[in-house]
């Protein structure tokens, strides 16, 4: 009898454990612990516009002038900081999330130094393969 009370009460606890944890980790990915911008704002906000706005500039045969280019750059430039954003403050709940992170940081780097070569198939691979890690990780963490 007591070795029955002692297994229900492991259960318990496990089972309340688990389910303190579970908020915890839905937290860390729609917002940090302790900064007010919630994920889904800095998507809205600030990494969507960047993305739509740098996939305008290098579609079809991509920038004409320098100016054009410096806005590619500019784009490229706040995505890349965002990288580091998404992943600060406890916003991390996974690999795939990290996985996403990462590329979108190595891939924001490549299309700067791609704008700054004035390289517009380059800078399109990049940014390829930058919305692909984008679509993997929403895959992977927004709400259906």
């Amino acid at each position: 009898m007591n070795k029955k009370i002692c297994m229900s009460a492991a259960l318990v606890s496990l089972g309340l454990g688990l389910l303190a944890l579970g908020p915890a980790v839905d937290a860390q990915k729609t917002k940090g612990k302790t900064r007010p911008a919630d994920t889904k704002s800095l998507m809205k906000g600030v990494i969507q516009p960047n993305c739509a706005a740098l996939g305008g500039l290098i579609k079809d045969a991509g920038p004409t002038d320098d100016k054009a280019w410096d806005k590619v750059a500019l784009h490229a430039v706040v995505l890349n900081e965002m990288s580091y954003v998404v992943m600060d403050d406890g916003r991390c709940p996974d690999k795939e999330w990290a996985l996403a992170a990462k590329t979108l940081r190595e891939c924001s780097a490549k299309v700067l130094e791609c704008a700054k070569a004035k390289d517009v198939d380059g800078a399109q691979g990049a940014f390829k393969g930058l919305t692909g890690a984008c679509a993997a990780c929403h895959k992977a963490h927004k709400a259906k």
